[in-house]
């Protein structure tokens, strides 16, 4: 592992400069190199970034806008926990990560978003948005149109599952601020984000966020990755009555993201913070791009892939070398999911055939079909 792991802190109300900064040399971690933001949630306090405002791709963390968008409908009245989410033809057909029901399987709106936060199933994200919204287009309009009213200002979403497109891009500073919208707005539904595992019937589904169990007070939220994104988490730990979260993107591999991951939050938690800059406040350094990174060729190469394979043990398991990340002493408590029970109000979203809507976005050039998304 390399060491010299420097973090950013702020202090006195104002971001330090390179030369003042605060420099946490900590041997045995690794160099932090992506966009992060580490945020205190209460207070929307930012206690460490780095490029915060650099477009990036989200992947699966695209299903915290698609989770936020249905708590936003259940308050709405237009459904309930207990409504039906019915599987289409064309959520059936997505591509992995996904659960492989059948066209016209009905699940709980409850279980659906259960399998989305853990399994990150992208047939059961679609099928949300086409029953939440209408159609998918429809309801990545809502995510969109909730994303502005949040002020996440670096940000389009095209889809409700993350699937590569580049015209889905977001932000560390975005995506913290969504952290704490779902955080502050909805602290009832904060369970969602920290399942160990699922099982349905004979299948058991772990949680892709490896701090989850493995991390003093770790309790959300979700991971991402596609070639073109690298590895994403976001992280929330609380200890005492104090809630933190780690937005970092474009770790080189599992372990890499939850390492940095821990560190942000450890470190986080000895820091007060009281006079950091708040989230709204924060500014870009330099203009923004109007491209997102593209990671695909150092993630996806042939050796990162066979690097990535070097970092897991003789029975396939991550090997994790943080100081912060303890090894699970319990089995995980499996949450039951499964079909059926959906004895809710259906929603009275008028349904629409899956075309696109129009928004008052730039051109963009075609997607391209990519199939290269997991967690």
């Amino acid at each position: 592992m390399k060491s010299g792991y420097a973090i950013r802190f702020w202090r006195s109300g104002r971001a330090l400069t390179a030369a003042a900064a605060i420099l946490l040399s900590l041997p045995g971690a690794a160099a932090l190199a992506g966009p992060h933001v580490l945020m205190d949630v209460d207070s929307g306090r930012v206690l460490a970034a780095e490029d915060a405002f650099k477009r990036w791709y989200p992947a699966s963390l695209t299903k915290l806008m698609t989770a936020y968008v249905a708590f936003r409908a259940v308050e709405a009245g237009e459904m309930q926990f207990d409504s039906p989410v019915r599987m289409t033809q064309s959520a059936a057909k997505e591509p992995p990560s996904k659960m492989g029901y059948p066209p016209g399987s009905v699940l709980t709106l409850d279980n659906a978003l259960k399998i989305i936060m853990v399994k990150s199933a992208n047939d059961v994200a679609t099928a949300i948005a086409e029953n939440v919204g209408g159609s998918e287009s429809a309801f990545a309009a809502r995510m969109n149109a909730e994303a502005q009213r949040l002020g996440m200002t670096g940000t389009h979403f095209v889809n409700a599952h993350g699937l590569h497109s580049t015209q889905q891009y977001t932000t560390a500073r975005d995506l913290a601020l969504l952290v704490r919208a779902i955080r502050t707005e909805f602290p009832q539904y904060a369970a969602y984000f920290s399942i160990e595992g699922l099982r349905d019937g004979k299948k058991v589904m772990r949680n892709y966020n490896f701090l989850i169990g493995r991390f003093e007070g770790a309790d959300g939220m979700k991971t991402g990755y596609v070639c073109a994104s690298g590895f994403n988490l976001v992280a929330t730990a609380t200890r005492g009555r104090r809630t933190l979260a780690a937005v970092v993107l474009g770790a080189q591999s599992q372990v890499e993201r939850a390492e940095k991951a821990a560190e942000l939050l450890a470190q986080g938690f000895k820091a007060r913070g009281f006079a950091a800059p708040a989230l709204a406040s924060l500014r870009p350094s330099s203009p923004d791009s109007n491209t997102a990174t593209d990671m695909r060729p150092e993630i996806c190469s042939q050796e990162a892939v066979a690097k990535r394979v070097k970092m897991r043990d003789d029975e396939g398991r991550l090997v994790v070398n943080s100081p912060y990340v303890r090894e699970m002493t319990h089995e995980p408590r499996l949450v039951a999911i499964g079909l059926g029970g959906a004895d809710g109000p259906e929603s009275k979203t008028p349904r629409y055939a899956n075309v696109p809507i129009p928004t008052p976005r730039p051109a963009y050039p075609p997607q391209a079909a990519v199939v290269d998304q997991g967690d």
